[in-house]
């Protein structure tokens, strides 16, 4: 059986404060495994260890205690990022350069040359919707597009795992959409995806499993779907229901012994009434008879 794209175990990290007798514990007894072609979640509020953790994965920052492997590889190895992109939270590119120069010039960094880094630069302009803004210069970029090419610097060498450090910060709805969209496109190319980020919302829509951080231990892991179920509460949608209709289902509802905890209206989310206002028929909701 192959290595796992991600193991985690019993990891910790200890930062001293200097000139101070303290210490922060930043990530404490960590384990995690992300499995093959998944995408991962890790949440947590701001300073809950998710950037600690992925810089110590990557080899960036020494673990206190505990190991980290890509890939079966330890990270302190320079063999386990052979096969990993990363995009850190804040990237920096150079501003002069179009985006296509940026490209070729990750793709140079990574050993590409001549014709084949040609063809993978022009793909990956074309992957991440930025084909028509190759001979802008970076410096003219919007935020959203910055994140953009950040991808495509990390995809650049074709990398089996893709890190990603809160990708969708500081973009707008739309920028952001954009982004999601773009990673469930790579997990449907069988890329494994980690990534970390304190919006729920975004998790949520990408997100095959999740990991929630705090103060840096793992208090909560599993699928999606199974975090946000309600153990003894179900739910159903109803359409066109006149005031009538809806208080005759209380009344069964009644008959049969199940409580109604709430009714009313279905309603969307701020995000989709936001898309769907700058752009109509846009928001996954368009249509669909909810407001």
């Amino acid at each position: 059986m192959s290595a796992a794209p991600v193991e985690i175990e019993r990891l910790t990290k200890v930062f001293p404060v200097p000139l101070r007798r303290e210490r922060i514990v930043a990530v404490r007894d960590l384990s995690l495994r992300v499995e093959k072609g998944e995408v991962y979640g890790l949440l947590g509020p701001n300073g809950s260890g998710k950037s600690t953790t992925l810089k110590i994965l990557l080899g960036l920052v020494t673990a206190s205690s505990g190991t980290t492997r890509v890939f079966g590889e330890e990270s302190r190895s320079v063999r386990s990022r052979k096969d990993v992109g990363f995009l850190p939270e804040n990237p920096y590119f150079y501003k002069f350069l179009t985006g296509a120069e940026t490209v070729r010039f990750f793709g140079k960094l990574s050993g590409m040359s001549g014709d084949a880094l040609e063809a993978r630069t022009a793909e990956l302009l074309e992957l991440v919707g930025l084909a028509d803004a190759a001979m802008r210069r970076v410096g003219s970029y919007s935020k959203g597009m910055l994140q953009r090419i950040g991808l495509a610097q990390a995809l650049v060498q074709d990398p089996g795992l893709l890190v990603l450090d809160e990708p969708t910060a500081g973009v707008d709805p739309v920028g952001s959409r954009e982004i999601r969209d773009l990673i469930l496109e790579l997990k449907a190319r069988g890329k494994t995806v980690l990534l970390c980020s304190h919006l729920l919302s975004q998790v949520q829509e990408v997100c095959d499993r999740v990991g929630i951080l705090a103060r840096g231990a793992l208090v909560r892991e599993g699928r999606v779907e199974d975090l946000l179920a309600v153990g003894d509460r179900s739910e159903m949608v109803i359409e066109n229901a006149t005031p009538e209709q809806l208080a005759e289902l209380g009344r069964a509802a009644q008959r049969l012994g199940v409580r109604v905890v709430s009714s009313g209206r279905a309603q969307t989310t701020l995000e989709n009434l936001f898309l769907d206002a700058i752009e109509p028929g846009q928001s996954p909701d368009a249509g669909s008879g909810r407001n």
